[in-house]
């Protein structure tokens, strides 16, 4: 049976990517642009991101991500991910499991059963009629609606692998979180215990479908309160743990405050670097 080889993107907004594509070509030359906008029909991808879902698999491309309040369309790591991929293994269907929601912490709403309470079982996102919009307004989540939606979608696209004839395979879990949890000091020391948690409960549930799997976590920016503390933290778990890897993001010259011009959003990464973030969770990947 033919494998089919999965990577599973999931976090908060940096993995969601508010890269507005529009910058683009400030950084990457037109052909290199039209690439991503035709899109990848051999890195396919099914999402819940943010607030916009997929569906089923889709060919990887910009838009893959709906940001309400902002103009213009966004776009994602997946792009890195897809075009360091496609160079690396020509003629293969690679396979992009993404699971991500701005704004969402690990110490509540990506809380998975090991954690314990308040890890709520029946938390959904479907439990709002938007989700996010409610959380915007203060609306109260039961925790571990996040880490119920990752194993949904990793179930659903199971199943629409193995349908196919397919046999699925987990090779990577990439992983861009941690802002939520910067914010204070009491999230940040719970943090490394609750990422442990995160993963043992994610390979219990989808142990018989991983194959040499690798986890990828990328570093937070300078913008958050905690920022130092908790890279230091990600960094410890990852250099402490088999087949975990960190992405020094600040000594790689990550940057949030280039776009917008005017009006920089500096809690996400700059176009150019929302790119480089998928190729650095790539390169960590052997398929």
């Amino acid at each position: 049976m033919k494998k089919a080889k999965i990577i599973v993107l999931a976090g908060q907004s940096n993995a969601v990517g508010v890269g507005q594509v529009r910058f683009l070509k400030n950084h990457f030359t037109e052909e290199r642009i039209q690439k991503w906008y035709d899109g990848y029909p051999n890195v396919q991808m099914n999402y819940f991101s943010h607030d916009k879902k997929s569906g089923g698999f889709v060919d990887t491309t910009v838009g893959c991500t709906e940001v309400a309040h902002y103009s213009g369309v966004t776009m994602g790591p997946e792009l890195g991910i897809a075009e360091v991929v496609t160079e690396r293994y020509p003629g293969e269907t690679i396979y992009i499991v993404k699971c991500a929601f701005g704004g969402m912490s690990l110490y509540k709403d990506w809380r998975s059963p090991s954690c314990g309470d308040p890890y709520d079982p029946e938390a959904y996102a479907d439990q709002k009629e938007n989700i996010i919009a409610n959380y915007d307004t203060g609306a109260p989540i039961r925790a571990g609606w996040c880490y119920n939606e990752l194993v949904r979608i990793m179930k659903d696209s199971i199943r629409i692998l193995e349908e196919a004839g397919l046999q699925p395979c987990i090779k990577g879990f990439c992983w861009m979180q941690g802002e939520s949890d910067a914010d204070t000091l009491e999230h940040v020391n719970q943090y490394a215990y609750l990422y442990h948690c995160l993963l043992k409960d994610f390979n219990e549930t989808f142990a018989p479908y991983l194959e040499d799997c690798v986890y990828v976590d990328g570093g937070i920016s300078v913008e958050w309160n905690y920022y130092e503390a908790m890279n230091a933290v990600k960094r410890g778990y990852n250099e402490t743990h088999e087949n975990c890897y960190f992405i020094d993001t600040l000594g790689e010259g990550f940057t949030t405050r280039n776009e917008p011009p005017q009006e920089p959003d500096i809690w996400h990464y700059d176009t150019d670097c929302v790119i480089k973030l998928g190729h650095r969770f790539a390169q960590h990947i052997d398929l």
